[in-house]
């Protein structure tokens, strides 16, 4: 008999599919401590959990029976993945569940801010009869300008289209081929949404990339009757600027469901009428709780009875792997997060090539490691060996794989080859003596430099006195060179550097790199 232990509240719909299963039995006990959680884990196949119990370390530490542990939902930060991984516990969690519920609620603050639902509710609560001062605003034939063309993107843009508004769709990684063919266009960058939108909608992770991007310079771009929705993350939009911007009148409105920290700290939203604010209600609908505890139920069933293992967010052993084989791995999936981090616009194509020795391996493994360092920075759970697959094939990116047993300039390489519609980028990496990983060449450039650390690559025109300005800016600010590497291609007089650093630059060190005069584009990637 397997027993699923069940720790938080959930839908009752979750529960009766277990007892239908036979051999699985769940057992319900809410409300539970740490320790007490620790004690009993062992005695439990599998866990179902929701955002109440935290799966920490010290719950982890004897594990017993447990295979597998089910988030009812998306968010997974109250469960330990790395301490689950090397008990060998698989963590599962249910992001489809909440796609309809969280569009819906993007729409229902749409339509919200645009006919004053809320304040026009007060009023009349209040005595007054104002329907001159509540005057609205239609949906119909706006245009709206949709950041993030993810499973809950595309949901509001099915929406929209059904209420007749022209859609105007931007992803910065790749757009779905069925984008088009709904009859979205497709902006090149953002400046276009910010510009032409009537209303704008987040569906993009929060990341280094994200953070704070729609500021004061963003807001002055969008027009007077502008109105922004945000069900996806805090923080996203600088908040401070979002409040001076309505109350200087420079946009219409703004509704955000999400914030920085929750409950909000910054509660200047409460002197902004033109705001309007919700306790993060983009999954909280009887149907979405309902979908998140069946599915939650059903995969975690699935997987601690021996069959398919779905939504896993850490990856299983990897079994007999020659060690050449799973060093190419790791050098592949630091160069997806160098290529990830140096290349710009939609993908259009993918390539990858094994040369040499390596090509006459099983390189599935390696490939794979590859779309996990390109695709994590641009998701918030965690890409992984079980469902980086389904994350690319959701975002309409396939990768083509070529072998060449003939060596070129070293005796084994793997090179990626990403073409977007802004450009071309290559990175060439090899091994030597089986242990030490190098990147080689990055777009032509012979350039050799250790993917380790915090990695800054410099395009810059050539001349004297790079490396040392470089190394001066990092001096200046505490900040070691590990490894560097320049190339250069004399008749074009441009170079390449570099460099792989022991911290990551603060924000006024990247600054100061940036604005040293021979430098043409300076991208940081953090690989450890």
């Amino acid at each position: 008999m397997f027993k699923i232990l069940i720790t938080d509240k959930l839908a009752q719909e979750g529960i009766d599919l277990l007892k239908t299963i036979d051999g699985v039995e769940p057992v319900v006990k809410t409300g539970i401590s740490e320790d007490e959680l620790a004690q009993i884990i062992g005695e439990y196949d599998g866990l179902i959990i929701r955002s109440g119990t935290k799966v920490t370390e010290k719950v982890l530490e004897n594990p017993g029976k447990l295979k597998g542990v089910a988030r009812a939902g998306v968010g997974v930060d109250n469960i330990d993945i790395p301490a689950a991984t090397r008990k060998g516990v698989i963590v599962m969690n249910t992001p489809g569940g909440n796609t309809l519920s969280a569009a819906e609620h993007t729409m229902a603050l749409m339509l919200a801010l645009s006919r004053n639902v809320v304040p026009a509710c007060n009023s009349l609560k209040a005595g007054a009869w104002d329907r001159k001062k509540y005057m609205g605003n239609q949906l119909n034939n706006k245009v709206i300008g949709i950041i993030g063309l993810g499973r809950i993107g595309m949901a509001v843009v099915r929406m929209a289209l059904g209420f007749n508004m022209k859609v105007l769709g931007y992803d910065p990684f790749a757009v779905p081929e069925d984008a088009k063919e709904l009859g979205i266009t497709i902006a090149d960058d953002l400046e276009k949404i910010y510009k032409e939108s009537d209303y704008i909608s987040l569906h993009i992770p929060r990341n280094e990339q994200t953070a704070n991007m729609i500021a004061a310079e963003q807001f002055k771009m969008m027009k007077p009757n502008a109105r922004i929705v945000n069900c996806a993350r805090g923080g996203i939009i600088n908040e401070d600027d979002l409040y001076d911007a309505l109350e200087a009148g420079t946009i219409a409105g703004a509704a955000l469901d999400v914030f920085p920290k929750e409950p909000p700290e910054n509660t200047r939203f409460q002197k902004v009428d033109s705001c309007l604010v919700t306790p993060h209600l983009g999954a909280s609908t009887e149907e979405a709780q309902i979908e998140v505890a069946v599915e939650a139920a059903q995969i975690l069933a699935d997987a601690i009875m021996g069959g398919a293992v779905k939504n896993a967010l850490n990856a299983p052993s990897m079994g007999a792997v020659p060690p050449i084989v799973m060093k190419y791995a790791e050098l592949a999936e630091r160069i997806g997060c160098v290529m990830s981090a140096i290349t710009t616009g939609p993908v259009k194509a993918v390539e990858v090539q094994y040369r040499g020795s390596i090509a006459e391996k099983t390189v599935d493994i390696i490939t794979t490691s590859f779309s996990i360092g390109f695709l994590q920075q641009h998701f918030d759970s965690q890409v992984n060996m079980v469902n980086v697959g389904l994350m690319a094939k959701e975002r309409g990116i396939s990768i083509d794989e070529t072998k060449n047993a003939e060596a070129k300039d070293v005796a084994s390489s793997f090179t990626a080859k990403v073409i977007t519609d802004k450009m071309t980028r290559t990175i060439t990496g090899t091994v030597f003596g089986e242990n030490l990983l190098r990147i080689i060449e990055i777009d032509g450039f012979n350039v050799e430099v250790t993917p380790s650390g915090t990695l800054v690559i410099v395009f810059n025109d050539d001349k004297p006195g790079v490396i040392g300005d470089v190394g001066t800016v990092c001096g200046k600010h505490g900040i070691n060179i590990s490894t560097m590497g320049v190339g250069q291609k004399i008749k074009e007089q441009k170079a390449i550097l570099a460099v792989s650093l022991d911290k990551q630059p603060e924000p006024k060190a990247e600054k100061e790199l940036r604005e040293l005069d021979f430098v043409n584009e300076l991208y940081v990637c953090k690989l450890d």
